[in-house]
């Protein structure tokens, strides 16, 4: 009998209070990327979630004796190796939390290359949500992720809103992230689409996801 490796599906939540709206969004966001997979494949799917509140003591001790301690190196070890990358911050001055910094800051800038990843955020009021784009979206970059064209920001009115006629509610966002990342661990386009629509088809040719990938990994 064949042994398939289960798919690993890793977030990261900054979040410091407990509970946490920050924690809140990455466990919806991981199990609306576990139902898209567990409907569209029977490979077996994995999913962690790191708290850094919890490691917190541990980060700041890596950052000055380089050394981490066997709690911080086993969440570490759990990114770099993961399939899917789900990462939240709270917004804090208008940008990520100093925490989640620090702990992106102890990643090699190699580590993270061609691995998908949703960014998402919490904070008090719409007015921060360009945050995923100023801020998140440079520092994956910087660290050679693929990130995933969907971004989450919850407020804190959007939370039990389905929003209207004009637009998404928060849980069709979630929907929408987590099927962009089951298709982009699996190979897919973030569309869906399973192979590469020509010219023919009246649309602009679509490199599929795992070519994307290896281009990126050789350049």
């Amino acid at each position: 009998m064949t042994v398939t490796t289960p798919l690993r599906i890793v977030a990261v939540a900054a979040g410091l209070s407990s509970p946490s709206s920050t924690r809140l969004l990455a466990d919806r966001l991981a199990e609306a990327t576990r139902e898209r997979l567990a409907a569209e494949q029977d490979r077996h799917v994995e999913v962690e979630v790191v708290e850094l509140r919890d490691l917190a003591v541990d980060i700041a001790n890596h950052l000055v004796s380089g050394f981490p301690p066997a709690a911080l190196k086993k969440a570490l070890d759990a990114v770099t190796a993961a399939d899917g990358l789900i990462a939240v911050t709270p917004v804090f001055t208008a940008s990520y939390s100093g925490l989640f910094k620090s702990f992106f800051d102890l990643i090699e800038n190699t580590a993270l290359t061609g691995k998908p990843v949703v960014i998402a955020a919490t904070g008090g009021t719409p007015r921060h949500s360009l945050v995923l784009e100023h801020a998140m979206r440079p520092l994956f970059a910087y660290l050679r992720a693929v990130t995933l064209p969907t971004s989450v920001y919850a407020a804190s009115e959007d939370w039990g809103s389905h929003g209207d006629e004009y637009t998404e509610g928060l849980p069709s966002r979630i929907r929408r992230a987590g099927g962009e990342l089951a298709s982009a661990v699996t190979g897919r386009t973030v569309s869906g689409a399973s192979r590469a629509l020509t010219l023919e088809d009246g649309e602009e040719a679509v490199v599929p996801f795992e070519q994307q990938l290896a281009a990126l990994r050789a350049g």
